[in-house]
């Protein structure tokens, strides 16, 4: 996860600065670490993690509303080691997210490209039209896209909302997962597979938003899209790249 954080926060790739972004990882079924708040991605230290218990913040997504005050004390509570730092308080979708079969890692950034998209009027093209046949592969064949909610406690809940539609729909977690005004999710069953996807993710960004720019985007068709997803070869291809 160390590792991972240090790709996605890269300066050069402009996917988060300073204290943006987060990511987390499975343990075991009881427990998982996530960065904690106010690291920094590209110099992330073991110290700058906390390990947290599933049963500890899993709950709080079905209460209908919680202080600011009182989401400190359960993420203060959910740490294994009380003298760890405060986890992220988006552990909470982390730990939902890392429920989800074949999800061991996530990925959290703020990418610059995918931004420019995220606040316009073209978030729900981006998230469900796709360019370009390895944007398919890595990021699958549609995002799950979530209007802009305050983060924290509200923010994990409509994630979960739209993750859930998304499942009953297509029968399989997504890889990506679009904030509106706020950032990417990338889900993963290896590090290897959320660096591919948020790295893809932007790359797609930065093609729509010339494609815009340039005039009336040519996306493929769903079918293409569906074929891309089911080729055999292309499976191989992603067992070959860790995805």
């Amino acid at each position: 996860m160390l590792d991972l954080s240090h790709q996605l926060g890269r300066e050069d790739r402009k996917l988060a600065i300073l204290g943006e972004g987060n990511t987390s990882a499975r343990l075991s079924a009881d427990t998982f670490v996530v960065k904690a708040s106010g690291s920094n991605l590209g110099s992330l230290a073991a110290a700058g993690t906390a390990t947290c218990r599933f049963d500890k913040l899993l709950p709080l997504l079905d209460q209908k509303a919680m202080a600011d005050t009182a989401i400190d004390e359960a993420l203060f509570t959910a740490r294994v080691d009380p003298n760890s730092r405060k986890p992220s308080v988006e552990a909470m979708f982390h730990a939902w997210l890392l429920t989800l079969p074949g999800v061991s890692f996530v990925g959290h950034t703020h990418p610059v490209a995918v931004n420019k998209i995220l606040c316009t009027k073209h978030a729900r093209a981006f998230a469900t039209k796709r360019g370009c046949p390895d944007e398919v592969v890595c990021c699958g064949a549609e995002f799950v896209r979530v209007p802009y909610i305050d983060p924290g406690l509200k923010l994990a809940q409509g994630i979960r909302s739209a993750v859930q539609a998304y499942l009953k729909r297509l029968a399989r977690p997504p890889r990506i997962i679009l904030l509106e005004n706020h950032g990417l999710i990338a889900l993963g069953a290896t590090p290897e597979a959320v660096l591919a996807a948020t790295l893809m993710a932007n790359k797609a960004a930065e093609i729509f938003t010339g494609a815009v720019t340039l005039g009336s985007p040519r996306f493929m068709t769903p079918a293409q899209a569906s074929r891309i997803a089911g080729r055999p070869d292309e499976h191989y291809r992603q067992k070959a790249l860790g995805l």
